[in-house]
Formats: C-alpha cells, structure tokens, sequence
C-alpha cells in the first residue's frame, strides 16, 4: 500500500502542477485580450471625442445683392483663411432662407476651416504664421469658439474636411441592412429547418451540408466577386446600391445562419419529437409548436451575430461600387449609397489630418452599433429562454 501511494503521489502532483500552468497560461491569455482591447478602445476614444466639437467663428457679412453672386467677396484674405470655404458657399442659401438679412451687416457664427479646427485643439496643423495671428487675435475678441459637431451626424462626405459628415454612411448601412435582412434570414432558417428535419440522410444532402460548411469559411470578398458577377453584370441591379449591396452580404451571412439555426435545432433533446410522434403528431406539427419555439433562441443569436459580421465588412462592397464617393443620403434601395466601414476606409486614406479624429468617431459609431446589436441578441436568447 505504502508503494502504491508512493507512486501515485508524485503522478498526481505533477498533474495538478500541469493543471495549474494551464489555467495560468489562460489567465495570461484573457489579461491579454482585455489589455490590448483596452489599448485600442482608449486610443480611439482618444482621438475621436475631439471630432464631436467644432470650431466655429464670428464674423461680420454685408450681405447684399453681390452677396448672392460671389459670396467670397464679402470677406478679406486673412478671414477667408481661418473659416470654412464650404461654408461661404453656402451663404446664399442662407440668405434665401432669410430675406430680412437683405441690405443689412449680420454677425455670423462661420463653421472654422480644418486648419483652424486642429489649431484651436492643439493638434497638428499647416497655418502660416500670419494665419495664426489673426486666428489669436479673433481668439482674445471671444470670437473663437468650440461647439457640438452636429454636421457629423447630419451631413454626408465632402471633399472639405470640416464639412464632411457620416449620416449618409449610416443611412447606406441601415437600408443595406435591411436588405440583408430581409433575405438572409428567412431562407437561411428554413433551410435549415428542411436540412435538419425533414431533408432525407442521403449523400446530396451530405455534400449540400459539407459545402454550406465549407462556405462560411472563404474569405468575403469573394461574395462581393459574385456579387459583382451575378447581380450588377447578369442581373443589371444598380451598381453601388444598398440592394447590391444587401443582396451580396446576405449571401455571405446565408452560410453563418444556416449553421447556427442547425446547431440551435441538434441542441432540441430528441425526447420532445419522439414525444410527440406517440402523441400522433405530424412532423411540421411537432416542429412548429415544439422544436421550432425551443430552437427559437440559438437561432436568433446567430442571426444576429451574422448580421453583425455583415456591418462590419468593406471588401464585398467594394466589389459591388459602394465606397464610392456618396455626398447625400441615400433615400430607397435604389440610389447609390456608401456604408460605414467603406467610409470609414476612405477617410484612413485621405491626407488631411481632420479625417484622422472623424475616423476614429466613425469607428466609435461603428462599434456601438455592434455592440447594441450583441446586447439585443443576448437580450432576446434569455426572454425567449425564460419563456419556453
């Protein structure tokens, strides 16, 4: 006895001494996660809470009839350096909207030029010394302020950095959305459920499972080749709109939820539907008033987490003309239309150093999104969980 614990001692030491490395090494592995994670959430909140304000700056405008023909004229050189071109362009619009304005002098807030702004925020900038001068000298006037960025969030792109927005990639986003939507799920759960219930256990059935599997595993931007393929060349779908656009991550997100809704139904015990053959039931009637309500969350929670995936990706949608330079939101399926990450990705390339802080903002968008769509789908597993 004593030899039999002698040996076993040492073995299971060593055992736990093994156990414990392991769960180290894990530990190590999350702190990790969460420590780069952290890096990368700091560094955007970083750089993206400056684009939620703006500079803006007073000015005084004679406006009259030359006001309307070359809005420009009505400023000096040194104060058309510090204000926003795209904002003097609009200074007719401005006054047609308000007539009383008409042969009067009007102190005006003007939206300040990208410069200005990165100026003003102690960033990196390319004013001239005499820029900054009159820059300061409207400073200590109190003309000089920061105020909300709400052209962010109500405008679209524009090739002036101060003036550029991310509504329209936000509308493009949705409509794209729901049109993956629309299509992704409904066929990619009733597949599904025919596969898993109904479809006989034959080899065609074996290979069409085998390819759906091999098909959530390729790499997105070949969908956005078929796409380009099949919807703009065969089908002549409008090029860069959001119902290419959707069509084309619907057929990326179709694999994801035809999976999880089969792994949602395998997790239904067997029990039920013999259950319910000896209560004479028919197999649809045992599907779906029993199986289907049971299976109902897991399925939701993977098509959610599909949809999420889809959101996030530029590469199909680059194929099918949606980083397209798209000014104005999109108002139907129809009309070209630009998305968040395509957005996001043209302005990582754009030279001016504004688009540096309006990158990071729209990132921040962009996983808030994913994150309330997470939550929505833990959300909806754990009602429908409670209730059945």
């Amino acid at each position: 006895m004593k030899e039999n614990n002698y040996f076993y001692i040492p073995q299971i030491k060593k055992r736990n001494q093994k156990a414990a490395r392991f769960k180290g090494f894990a530990a190590l592995a999350l702190a990790s996660s969460l420590f780069f994670l952290g890096i990368f959430l700091f560094d955007m909140v970083r750089q993206g809470l400056p684009a939620l304000n703006q500079v803006y700056v007073k000015v005084d405008v004679t406006i009259d009839e030359g006001t309307l023909k070359n809005p420009y004229a009505e400023f000096d050189r040194n104060t058309l350096s510090v204000i926003s071109r795209a904002w003097v362009r609009g200074l007719p619009a401005m006054v047609e909207k308000n007539p009383e304005w008409m042969n009067t002098t009007q102190t005006l807030w003007a939206l300040g030029a990208a410069e200005t702004d990165q100026y003003i925020k102690g960033k990196q900038h390319r004013l001239k010394p005499a820029q900054i001068e009159q820059v300061e000298a409207l400073r200590a006037e109190g003309k000089v302020e920061l105020r909300f960025n709400s052209i962010f969030f109500s405008t679209g792109d524009s090739k002036i950095p101060e003036n550029a927005g991310f509504f329209s990639a936000v509308v493009g986003s949705v409509l794209t959305m729901l049109v993956t939507m629309a299509i992704a799920v409904p066929i990619g759960i009733m597949t599904a459920i025919y596969l898993e219930e109904f479809a006989p256990d034959n080899r065609l059935t074996q290979l069409i499972e085998i390819n759906i599997n091999n098909l959530a595993a390729i790499p997105s931007i070949l969908f956005g080749l078929l796409g380009l393929a099949i919807f703009i060349n065969f089908f002549g779908v409008p090029r860069s709109s959001p119902l290419v656009g959707g069509m084309t991550l619907a057929l990326m997100s179709l694999p994801v939820i035809i999976v999880s809704s089969k792994a949602a139904l395998k997790s239904v015990p067997e029990s039920i539907r013999l259950a319910g053959f000896g209560l004479g039931l028919t197999r649809w009637q045992i599907v779906k008033d029993h199986v289907l309500p049971l299976a109902l969350p897991g399925m939701l929670t993977g098509s959610i987490i599909a949809l999420a995936q889809a959101i996030g990706e530029t590469a199909p949608l680059i194929m099918v003309g949606m980083i397209a330079f798209v000014p104005d939101a999109a108002t139907s399926i129809f009309e070209a239309a630009t998305v968040m990450p395509a957005q996001i990705y043209t302005w990582s390339g754009m030279p001016e150093k504004m688009y540096v802080e309006k990158t990071a903002a729209g990132i921040l968008v962009l996983l808030t999104i994913l994150l309330s769509l997470n939550t929505v789908a833990i959300f909806l597993r754990r009602k429908f969980t409670k209730k059945w």
